[in-house]
């Protein structure tokens, strides 16, 4: 089974249900958003703005898909620079419930075989706060490596918090 596919306009409203649902579970990893990006209208704009850009070619979004296909979560190839650079940066979330089923891990090595295959990108970049080691053993067990510390890289729940850096390379 496929865990991931490509976001769809009709997502809207089972992503505000999933947001709103694990908010307090997503709040320590993610930057303060308004309490209308937490509403089917928001969603909304969140996903006709994420398929502006994936028209664009800046960005490839997806949703996560559980055992049964239901969305329980977003993962997105984000900041696509093509020319000499090629690369991308990976960005993820999954609903508390879904969490330790293998779920992320499954749907990061999709997005990686779609940057890599599909795509044709030669790296790809993922952050993580350091405490954050459950997404740090997501991205070890799809071969990313660790590559840098970043201090006060990006504003998480108000404030410039330092990340760990990571990356994959394209084989060969």
């Amino acid at each position: 089974m496929r865990r991931t596919r490509l976001l769809e306009g009709s997502d809207a409203t089972v992503l505000a249900e999933v947001l709103i649902r694990t908010r307090a579970f997503l709040e320590p990893w993610e930057p303060v958003r308004p309490d209308s990006y937490f509403t089917a209208a928001g969603q909304a704009d969140a996903v006709a703005d994420s398929l502006r850009r994936h028209a664009a070619g800046t960005m490839h979004p997806r949703v996560i898909l559980d055992d049964a296909g239901a969305v329980v979560g977003r993962i997105n190839l984000n900041n696509i620079v093509r020319g000499a650079f090629q690369s991308a940066s990976v960005g993820y979330w999954l609903a508390e419930e879904a969490g330790g089923r293998g779920y992320a891990t499954q749907a990061v090595a999709e997005i990686v075989d779609v940057a890599f295959g599909d795509l044709h990108l030669h790296r790809l970049e993922a952050g993580t706060i350091p405490d954050n080691v459950r997404s740090q053993a997501v991205l070890h067990r799809n071969g990313f490596s660790r590559f840098g510390y970043a201090p006060a890289y990006l504003q998480i729940r108000g404030r410039y918090t330092d990340h760990l850096l990571f990356q994959r390379l394209a084989p060969g």
